[in-house]
C-alpha cells in the first residue's frame, strides 16, 4: 500500500478521536485480544494517543502482519500518553465466563489511564470512571482503539510465544492458542496443560 494511502487511512481512522481532541477531552481507546483461543489469558489494553503525530501504520491489528504489528507496537509504546494493560487468567475465564473475564481485564487496563472518555470495542457495562462509548468494529473506526488492539494483540502473542517454549507440542507460537487442527490433535493426544481453559476444551478433552 502506498504511503499516501496509509496517510489517508490513518486520517480517516482518527476522525472519531478528533471530535474529542478538538474539545480538549482526554480520550482513550480500549480493545482486547484472546477471547476465542483455547489457552492463556484474555488481554485488554487501554491507550491514549496524542493528536499528533499520527502514526501512519496504526490500524486494526488484524489488518497488519505480525512483523508490522511488532514494529507499530514499539512506536505506540514510545509515543502514547498512557498505556494500561489488564488480563484475566484461564481460571478466571472458566469461573466467570469469557465476557465477564474480558470486562475484568478491561477495567484493570482502564484503571491505569486517567481518561475522561473511553472508546471501547463492542464491550458494554464496564462501570468505568468516565464516559463509556461502545463501538462496533471500533478497531476499524477509531485511532485510539486501533492502537489498543495492537498493544493487546502483541502482548498476548508474546505470551503465546513464551508458552510455546514450555509446551511445544501444541504449536502455540504458530496458532496463538486458537483451535487449529494441530492444536486440537495435540489436546486429544496429550490432554491439556495447566494454562488451557477447561470450559473451552470440553469437546476435545472429556
Amino acid at each position: 500500500m502506498a504511503k499516501i494511502d496509509r496517510a489517508a487511512r490513518v486520517q480517516l481512522l482518527a476522525e472519531t478521536d478528533a471530535a474529542f481532541w478538538t474539545q480538549g477531552v482526554v480520550v482513550a481507546g480500549m480493545d482486547e485480544a484472546g477471547r476465542g483461543p483455547l489457552i492463556g489469558n484474555v488481554v485488554a489494553a487501554c491507550v491514549v494517543m496524542p493528536p499528533e503525530p499520527l502514526l501512519i501504520w496504526v490500524d486494526d491489528s488484524k489488518k497488519l502482519s505480525e512483523k508490522r504489528r511488532e514494529m507499530v507496537y514499539e512506536e505506540i509504546m514510545e509515543k502514547a500518553l498512557y498505556v494500561g494493560v489488564g488480563q484475566a487468567t484461564p481460571e478466571e475465564i472458566d469461573r466467570m465466563n469469557i465476557l465477564e473475564a474480558t470486562r475484568k481485564a478491561m477495567r484493570e487496563a482502564a484503571s491505569q489511564v486517567p481518561a475522561e472518555v473511553f472508546l471501547i470495542d463492542a464491550v458494554t457495562k464496564l462501570g468505568l470512571n468516565g464516559q463509556e462509548i461502545p463501538m462496533i468494529k471500533g478497531d476499524a473506526n477509531s485511532y485510539n482503539i486501533a492502537a489498543a488492539s495492537i498493544v493487546a494483540k502483541v502482548t498476548r502473542d508474546r505470551q503465546m510465544a513464551e508458552m510455546d517454549k514450555l509446551y511445544p507440542a501444541y504449536g502455540l507460537k504458530r496458532n496463538k492458542g486458537y483451535g487449529t487442527p494441530e492444536h486440537i490433535a495435540a489436546l486429544k493426544a496429550l490432554g491439556p496443560c495447566p494454562e488451557h481453559r477447561r470450559s473451552f476444551i470440553r469437546n476435545f478433552c472429556p
